[in-house]
């Protein structure tokens, strides 16, 4: 399978913050999900992709072409959609339209007119009066207009209700039912990703700690109860987090098997993308 994006050695320091030799690569063909906790480096890793923000060193590779190189013709390929839009806000949805659209070699007017009326968007409405749900679905229409292959989303389903967030989803459904298709989707809220994503990358305090398989991240991993007489040196070591009570303990764990030999009384359950992700962050 090959990759639609490759991030190698990229560093920035910020001072109080920056990226700590990230990399990693996102397959073709597969929703990839960019988790990690606010401030954890997903919004500063985008825009370092993007060119928005100066890295100090690193290569970025899209479609198997440098991204220094080669950044007007490869920005044509991507739809991206920031959780803040970015808009100028006296203007209405049809003339913010005008404003970007001459910057895609193959931006379909008819395409965003469809995605406008499916959206239930009135483009002659000022930007400054939509609701946050309203402004995401406006920058999904815009970011599905001119026929990328990579769509980039950055927290698009912060601070939106459930409704909304799992018409986001539908929408990324459908765009990967079309051949070459891929999406790379950061976010905290990892409860979005338990249906729809193939590949999971964590980043915490600017360092990639996974990057993995998400349904062999779930089997590989499991959350833990058990009598707390079971616990000792060693069985305490199997555990990436561990919580004991006078009643008993419960923990995640990333060797099963090992779980399995040592505690007789472990009762082992499915853990979910968020215990998986607090687990390796608070370990």
């Amino acid at each position: 399978m090959s990759a639609v994006l490759e991030v190698e050695g990229l560093n920035m320091n910020r001072g109080s913050f920056g990226l700590l030799d990230v990399s990693f690569s996102l397959p073709e063909g597969c929703i990839t999900g960019f988790i990690g906790v606010n401030g954890a480096g997903k919004t500063t890793t985008i825009k370092s992709i993007l060119g928005l923000t100066l890295k100090d060193s690193g290569k970025i590779q899209l479609f198997g072409k440098d991204m220094d190189k080669h950044e007007r013709e490869l920005k044509n390929r991507i739809g991206i959609v920031f959780d803040e839009g970015y808009f100028y806000e006296d203007l209405t949805m049809g003339e913010m339209k005008s404003v970007l659209a001459p910057a895609y070699f193959y931006w379909d007017n008819a395409e965003f007119h469809k995605n406008m009326d499916r959206f239930e968007l009135n483009q002659n409405q000022k930007i400054s009066t939509l609701s946050k749900g309203m402004r995401m679905k406006y920058a999904i229409a815009l970011a599905l207009s001119h026929h990328a292959d990579l769509l980039i989303m950055d927290e698009p389903t912060s601070g939106l209700d459930p409704l909304i967030r799992s018409e986001i989803m539908e929408i990324m459904l459908e765009f990967m039912e079309q051949d070459g298709k891929s999406v790379f989707f950061s976010t905290h809220i990892t409860s979005d990703l338990d249906k729809i994503a193939d590949m999971l990358i964590l980043i915490d305090k600017g360092h990639i700690i996974l990057n993995e398989d998400k349904d062999l991240l779930l089997d590989t991993h499991g959350f833990v109860k058990g009598d707390k007489k079971e616990l000792n040196e060693h069985t305490r070591s199997l555990f990436l987090t561990l919580r004991e009570t006078t009643y008993g303990f419960e923990g995640l764990t990333n060797n099963k098997p090992a779980v399995y030999e040592n505690i007789a009384s472990a009762l082992i359950e499915k853990p979910t993308i968020e215990d998986i992700m607090l687990g390796y962050i608070r370990r």
